[in-house]
């Protein structure tokens, strides 16, 4: 039994700013989540984490330096925790905007006593269904906001790195859990391109099998997926650049040395992209190829046929018109009118005749392996 092609599914679309409006307005949708702050503080012997109602009175105790400090904000459900980063952490509106305007590409910005920048998060929902989630990162100089729309993550393997306090993560500063969060949505798109790569090598050795149309559209699907993976990967990828060769002072040159390593994990994901493309491609060219060999099968059986039936059908044709021998009222002869309609023997010798005919022509298509 065939499996049935994916059922196909609405693009995500985004709310866009009107022409010519002012810059830097913070929009919130009238669907979006209200705020879920989950605030962490942590050094190399200590580590908390609390849920806040929201976030005035923080830069206070962000004025503490003896910790570093995570402000985790999942919903963009409250205009009030906007002015308040504007006001008490001076985030200028148009970082605030690109914030909320949830449709960026990856991407650095400095800004002095702070720097912003933006990832995207892909994961599967519940019926494996691709999701591309804007992350947004503010960096400060012992601290780092992370924002997005949604409630659903990928960043639990941080949060336990954090809670054991093994490795550099509770010592290497807010710059080094920003290089951390980001490098494990990195490691996000090597799983997801592996179950892609293990769906297209179920859908060849079902072109090989039984192929059906549903092969055509399943494997259409993973290309499109690939090409947005792509849209995201790129720019990524030139985003870790920028961060390698930034000069800002809150991005350490100890810091940079493992945003290196998630450059060459862009790399390595920008090469498979490319490589399940190809295949995909190759798959679809091949559902093709085999479809159009099955209707020249088709054909040629047909040919067959109509070229050992249309002599046939000719001679049939000839003797099916019954122009009689003799006139029926004068009992004239008529020589030229099918004298042999009246053989004793005709109807027989006029099949031997034509089934001659017809052996000879499979004897001779047989020979020139039509048969094969």
């Amino acid at each position: 039994m065939a499996k049935p092609a994916k059922q196909k599914r609405k693009r995500k679309r985004y709310s866009l700013p009107e022409a010519g409006s002012s810059p830097g307005v913070v929009y919130i949708d009238k669907n979006a989540l209200e705020p879920v702050i989950m605030f962490h503080s942590y050094n190399d012997h200590h580590y908390a984490v609390k849920q806040l109602d929201n976030i005035e009175n923080l830069s206070r105790i962000l004025s503490n330096h003896e910790f570093n400090y995570w402000i985790e904000i999942k919903g963009f459900g409250s205009l009030a925790m906007f002015e308040t980063l504007s006001n008490d952490f001076g985030i200028s509106k148009l970082v605030l905007e690109d914030i909320t305007r949830t449709y960026q590409r990856p991407k650095l910005e400095e800004y002095g006593k702070y720097d912003f920048a933006v990832s995207r998060m892909l994961h599967f929902d519940e019926q494996k269904n691709l999701e591309n989630e804007q992350v947004s990162f503010i960096l400060m100089e012992n601290a780092l906001f992370t924002l997005q729309e949604g409630y659903d993550d990928c960043l639990q393997p941080v949060r336990n790195r954090l809670k054991v306090g093994k490795g550099n993560i509770r010592i290497a500063g807010s710059s080094y859990l920003m290089y951390a969060l980001m490098d494990i949505i990195i490691d996000t798109y090597f799983q997801i391109l592996g179950s892609w790569g293990d769906e297209l090598d179920l859908i060849e050795d079902r072109l090989f099998d039984k192929p059906d149309k549903n092969v055509m559209f399943d494997t259409q699907l993973v290309k499109r997926n690939l090409i947005n993976v792509r849209r995201v990967v790129w720019p990524e990828r030139d985003k870790l650049n920028d961060m390698l060769r930034s000069d800002s002072l809150l991005i350490p040159n100890q810091t940079k040395m493992y945003i290196r390593d998630a450059y060459d994990h862009c790399i390595q994901i920008i090469d498979i992209v490319e490589s399940l493309k190809e295949i995909s491609a190759s798959n679809i060219d091949m559902y093709l190829s085999i479809i159009s060999n099955r209707m020249n099968e088709i054909m040629k059986v047909l040919t067959i046929i109509s070229s050992i039936f249309i002599p046939l059908t000719f001679i049939a044709g000839i003797y099916g018109m019954n122009f009689s021998f003799t006139d029926p009222v004068t009992g004239k002869v008529l020589p030229q009118n099918m004298p042999e309609l009246y053989n004793e023997h005709g109807y027989l010798y006029t099949m031997i005749v034509m089934g001659g005919i017809a052996l000879a022509q499979i004897i001779y298509f047989w020979r020139k392996g039509w048969f094969k």
